[in-house]
């Protein structure tokens, strides 16, 4: 079919992207529209008016309109005022698909800034305030794990599984802050790496320092088994003094006492140390009548004295049979005649040491079996006792005619009774032999009466018995400990009177 003079305009479509700028595509627009139209200063005019040729596009064709009437310009402008429609939607399109795009960027800009700031959060410490657009647009809300507050803004910390303020993210131990880029952590509580060492590495308590660690990076120390003291290994070979009665080494900040013949004395067993052998008869006497309580009466006077260390190694030497306590012997029950030299008059305390101490020497003659008990001086009440009570109980099974026991069994049985001696005066309730047909009341009275001379017993005494107690039921030796247990164990079960009957006739324990 020919086109007629007017082609029918509709809506234009547009594919692919919007065009780049509004003057390109109204320019397009106007090329498209100058093909379908001719204009002219002499549009209206009847048909036989003067018409300039009208050039199309980039057409080299010039052709005469033809007339129009009424109708084609009504036409014509219904058809003019469509193709504004057109261009008023096409430019609407444009500007709003530009708003959308302007309005992503923006916010995809600020989702990365977001995503920056959480993969790496600003470092800490120190804390410096910042504005309120701090955190990204739609950020959930933070609680801090300290004051319960929210974080609004500034620096944070995350740890933990929650959020703090730098200020509330605080030691357990000291209560600071934690500034520091390492912390440690016990639980859900958070220390200073400082403030846990002081809490969980630990110090010797000779030097008060922390226990180094060894080759192998590990914490190696040495601890009392029953006082519990930590200290170095170094310590038992650097001249570190020893309490001679309670095994505690000297603390660089307490000076221990120096008893003159090479022993050191803490001030705890100082307290209630017996110094010479005029102080100690109270004592010796209490324990002789705790062994008549006991129906275990000794008949004959045995002379006792308290000596040093050296005159109680030459008696030792001098002493031609019987068991010794290594490392060291406190105690000794003398059947030979011998000179000893005793603990006349007690030293005077000055400058962490005892001076002034008088001695005298004695010669001992034996009137019986037994010449004398020696004890070291010294030493507090309760071990003192203990000693006597062992040296006691050998020089009973001699005047009783017990010959020719085994270190286990002699040794083993004068253990027992030191043991329930140091029972008696720790323990005073307690009932100190089971099954024993021996009556234990005048025991207790004689051990009441005793306590009751000095006084009531100080927590300090109270646990050092408890000590000695332990040194006797622990000890390693084959005699002295392996006995102790074995003669134990069959007076808890047959009874003292009962178990000392066997030994008579069997020279061993009953099983």
């Amino acid at each position: 079919m020919a086109p007629t003079g007017v082609n029918q305009l509709s809506h234009p479509c547009i594919y692919g992207e919007f065009v780049s700028s509004y003057a390109e595509r109204k320019s397009s627009f106007m090329k498209w529209l100058s093909k379908l139209f001719k204009s002219g200063p002499s549009r209206g005019n009847a048909a036989g008016s003067n018409r300039h040729p009208q050039l199309i596009g980039d057409e080299s064709m010039i052709w005469r309109a033809p007339p129009r009437s009424l109708d084609d310009r009504s036409r014509a402008q219904k058809e003019k005022e469509e193709l504004d429609h057109a261009i008023a939607l096409s430019l609407g399109e444009d500007l709003k698909r530009r708003s959308g795009y302007r309005w992503q960027a923006e916010k995809d800009e600020e989702l990365a800034r977001s995503l920056q700031d959480s993969s790496n959060p600003p470092l800490y410490p120190p804390y410096a305030p910042a504005p309120a657009s701090y955190y990204p647009y739609g950020q959930t809300q933070r609680i801090c794990g300290g004051c319960k507050h929210d974080i609004r803004f500034g620096n944070y910390l995350g740890c933990m599984g929650t959020y703090f303020h730098p200020q509330c993210f605080c030691c357990r131990s000291c209560g600071r802050p934690i500034v520091e880029n390492e912390f440690s952590l016990s639980g859900r509580d958070p220390y200073h790496k400082s403030c846990f060492k002081e809490l969980a590495h630990p110090k010797c308590e000779v030097c008060h320092q922390f226990i180094p660690t060894n080759r192998a990076g590990l914490i190696e120390y040495r601890c009392h088994p029953f006082w519990s003291q930590k200290y170095c290994p170094s310590h038992e070979h650097d001249n570190t003094a020893r309490c001679c009665s309670c095994e505690r080494l000297e603390s660089w900040d307490a000076r221990y006492v120096s008893l003159g013949d090479g022993r050191s004395l803490c001030f705890e067993c100082m307290e209630s140390a017996i110094m010479d052998t005029g102080d100690c008869q109270p004592l010796y006497h209490a324990i002789r009548d705790y062994y008549e309580g006991m129906n275990m009466r000794l008949d004959q006077q045995i002379p006792m004295l308290l000596v040093e260390r050296q005159a109680l190694n030459e008696a030792i030497v001098g002493e031609k049979s019987g068991l010794h306590h290594m490392p060291e012997t406190r105690g000794l029950c003398l059947s030979e005649e011998q000179t000893v030299t005793s603990i006349l008059k007690r030293p005077t305390f000055g400058r962490h040491q005892l001076v002034g101490i008088k001695t005298q020497p004695q010669k001992l003659t034996r009137k019986c079996e037994v010449t004398a008990i020696l004890v070291l001086y010294g030493l507090p009440r309760l071990l003192t006792g203990a000693i006597l009570a062992h040296e006691l109980m050998h020089g009973w099974l001699r005047l009783k005619g017990y010959r020719n026991l085994n270190p286990e069994v002699e040794e083993g049985i004068c253990q027992v009774l030191s043991y329930m001696w140091l029972e008696s005066e720790v323990m005073p309730g307690f009932k100190n032999m089971p099954s024993s047909s021996i009556s234990t009341s005048a025991a207790s009275s004689s051990s009441s009466s005793s306590s009751s001379k000095k006084g009531g017993k100080s927590k300090v005494e109270h646990k050092l018995g408890e000590f000695f107690m332990y040194q006797i039921a622990n000890d390693s030796s084959p005699a002295y400990g392996g006995g102790f247990r074995s003669a134990n164990a069959a007076v808890n079960k047959y009874g003292l009177r009962r178990t000392l009957d066997h030994i008579r006739l069997t020279g061993n324990f009953p099983l």
